[in-house]
């Protein structure tokens, strides 16, 4: 008998790894990328400019219309009323650097495919559902209608879709495959990959949009930790336009995510002067609510061509708002009251409690921001230039997250004890709302650290 050799077994590749597109030769991947961001400078310079020049504008309208932020020594400790309506002067420069996109960009790269309308449409939608709020103080249904407008705008373009695609394909198979027939009626994959990725693109706006919105609680916070982001974005961006294989320059994604990576920058640069600490104007729900679909939508884009491990690098980079947000739903889930009731326990909240003053905890937060913004693109550049895929991502994700979940219901616990030990100590005749509403010791210390600051 003829013995045969030993093979060691071989391990199955993954579904999703056989999809992973080769990975580019990353020799020019520097100088590609310099190139591209000269070419788009303009779309960051003119977002800068406009929105420094209208900051001040749209504040003297605000404070004539009676449009201020008055503080209630609770959750807002500002010293003086502050004016709202700066996602207005965002929203302006935002369409100034659009516009500029569309007039300026010569070259190879006028060829790109233009920011699409429906991106366009949704910002305007959000950011008045934003500024409605702002002046009359919307109920929140309505605003959750403004978003879902903003994301019914991309579904249209299928914005989305191609990362919910990435992930399904290697299961069911391409879009064209039959997924089952009804009598002569026959559905095929791309139909339930389209649904499912407008229920997925719903959801995220939302979620992102709301995120954004429950971190803009200190000056310069959410412009600052956006700036950041927005490098992040950027230099996902850059790798895609310098690895990317296009093959018809006219339909493909690569110049809009530059241009919108750089509008979003640049108007950020340009709000966060007047923002930051001591503020004279704040974003209200028009700028944040837009900041947060301006992300969103810019992740979603890096999934264009199927690719979710890029998606999963993009809420890496958006790792701040993800974790106040999951940190404040196990809260008040744990607490047992509504989701939308407002606290003074988000992070920066804490952080500011701790650290004595406003600045110190923008510049903590600064930090926890550009952690994950270099995680991301770190994850990215893994994916882009090397052979390594899908795992070594989705280890990273599940794992950074599985680590935010953990401490977010630790510190959830750890407020219900110790607030259940307040109320077991408390005089007799003092209501457990009075204990946890007013702390003498800690009013007098906050409001010592906000006149410092």
């Amino acid at each position: 008998m003829r013995l045969m050799p030993f093979m060691p077994p071989q391990l199955p590749v993954p579904l999703l790894e056989q999809h992973a597109p080769l990975a580019p030769q990353a020799q020019s991947v520097f100088v590609d990328a310099v190139d591209t961001l000269n070419i788009f400078a303009p779309v960051f310079i003119t977002g800068f400019l406009i929105t420094l020049g209208a900051t001040p504008v749209v504040r003297k309208i605000a404070v004539l219309s009676g449009i201020i932020d008055q503080p209630d020594q609770l959750r807002k400790h500002h010293d003086a009323p502050i004016a709202y309506l700066g996602g207005l002067a965002v929203f302006i420069g935002f369409m100034a650097a659009m516009l500029m996109s569309f007039i300026a960009i010569e070259g190879d790269a006028a060829d790109f495919a233009p920011v699409p309308l429906s991106i366009l449409v949704g910002a305007t939608a959000i950011a008045l559902t934003g500024l409605a709020d702002d002046i009359w103080k919307w109920d929140a249904r309505l605003k959750i209608a403004g978003q879902l407008v903003a994301a019914a705008a991309l579904a249209v373009s299928d914005i989305g879709i191609g990362a919910v695609t990435g992930v399904m394909q290697p299961f069911l198979g391409p879009p064209d495959e039959v997924l089952f027939t009804l009598g002569p009626v026959v559905f095929l994959n791309a139909e339930l990959f389209y649904w499912i990725g407008t229920f997925f693109l719903g959801f995220v706006i939302i979620a992102g949009c709301n995120a954004t919105n429950l971190i803009d609680g200190l000056d310069g916070l959410l412009a600052g930790s956006t700036s950041i982001m927005a490098c992040g974005f950027l230099a996902i961006s850059l790798l895609l336009a310098s690895t990317a294989t296009i093959e018809d320059p006219t339909t493909s994604l690569v110049g809009v995510r530059v241009i919108l990576s750089l509008a979003l920058l640049g108007t950020m640069l340009g709000f966060l002067p007047w923002n930051f600490n001591p503020a004279i104007i704040f974003l209200g729900d028009c700028g944040s609510l837009l900041i947060g679909y301006l992300c969103v939508t810019t992740v979603l884009l890096f999934g264009e061509q199927g690719a979710p491990s890029l998606v999963v690098a993009g809420f890496i980079v958006f790792g701040l708002p993800i974790i106040d947000t999951s940190l404040a739903i196990l809260r008040r889930k744990i607490a047992r009251v509504p989701l939308n009731t407002p606290d003074a326990n988000h992070l920066h909240h804490q952080l500011k409690r701790s650290l004595g003053s406003v600045k110190k905890a923008v510049f903590a937060l600064y930090g926890v921001t550009l952690t994950f913004t270099l995680l991301g693109v770190a994850v990215a550049a893994i994916v882009l230039l090397s052979t390594t895929r899908v795992l070594v991502v989705y280890s990273i994700g599940a794992a950074l997250f599985g680590i935010v979940i953990a401490i977010a219901v630790k510190i959830a616990f750890l407020q219900k004890w110790r607030e259940s030990t307040v109320v077991e100590a408390q005089p007799e005749g003092l209501s457990r709302s009075a204990t946890a509403e007013f702390d003498p010791t800690e009013a007098a210390r906050e409001s010592a650290a906000d006149h410092a600051a």
